[in-house]
């Protein structure tokens, strides 16, 4: 099956680029200075997903639902924050990132960033990967009132770009990005390797899943009035 499409999305954090190890870092290094234990990278990167103070909280707590004492939390924000702007430009990019966006942007397709993590932390990532001039826009999990699972961060991109949301697709990793796409309006595809707090998607859930991202420039077909001659 290919999607007509007329904009791809893309999330960040396990599609993009790989953060779970600068990500877990931080966390620990916050922990270790509250005085608790550090916890497993892979424990970590199943908290990553729905922005960084859920991350904080279940770091803090150990498990994806529990809240921390008020004081705690208020302890530790700061304290990841300085962490990790201190390691948070050391990401690399999955395999495959670099060729599938020059790709699908030679292909002519506009391209969009759109992530939870918090825009001082998402533009220098960016940056310092090689990915930011790809992207015609990057919604962090700041720029807006709301962030994903909430289709708004979707909707304004494609709002300012110009595109109904029906010709707009997001490439993901989790239950978040699932969410958002289809309460958006959206096509969504799945990559497997990401951090989607450590289970597996639900296939039947989305429009296609990806072993890898550079399945993804065989999936997309432009409408045939945008198709550069």
């Amino acid at each position: 099956m290919r999607f007509q499409v007329k904009l791809v999305m893309f999330d960040l954090d396990g599609t993009l680029l790989d953060t779970a190890p600068q990500i877990a870092e931080a966390a620990n290094r916050m922990l270790v200075a509250l005085g608790k234990p550090m916890l497993p990278q892979a424990q970590i990167s199943t908290y990553i997903g729905e922005g960084v103070q859920n991350l904080i909280k279940r770091c803090l707590t150990g498990n994806l639902h529990d809240e921390p004492e008020a004081e705690l939390f208020a302890q530790a924000q700061p304290l990841y924050h300085g962490f990790y702007a201190n390691n948070a430009t050391d990401s690399k990019p999955f395999p495959g990132v670099m060729s599938t966006l020059q790709q699908l942007k030679a292909d002519g397709y506009p391209l969009a960033c759109v992530t939870n993590k918090p825009e001082k932390f998402t533009l220098p990532l960016l940056e310092k990967a090689g990915l930011s001039d790809f992207f015609k826009i990057v919604v962090s999990g700041d720029t807006l009132a709301k962030k994903k699972p909430d289709p708004l961060p979707l909707l304004h991109i494609c709002q300012k770009l110009g595109v109904l949301p029906a010709e707009a697709v997001l490439i993901g990793d989790s239950e978040t990005d699932v969410q958002a796409a289809q309460a958006a309006g959206c096509f969504v595809v799945t990559v497997p390797y990401g951090y989607n707090q450590g289970r597996e998607i639900d296939v039947a859930t989305v429009d296609a899943t990806v072993q890898q991202l550079t399945d993804v420039v065989g999936l997309l077909e432009l409408p045939a009035l945008l198709k550069r001659g």
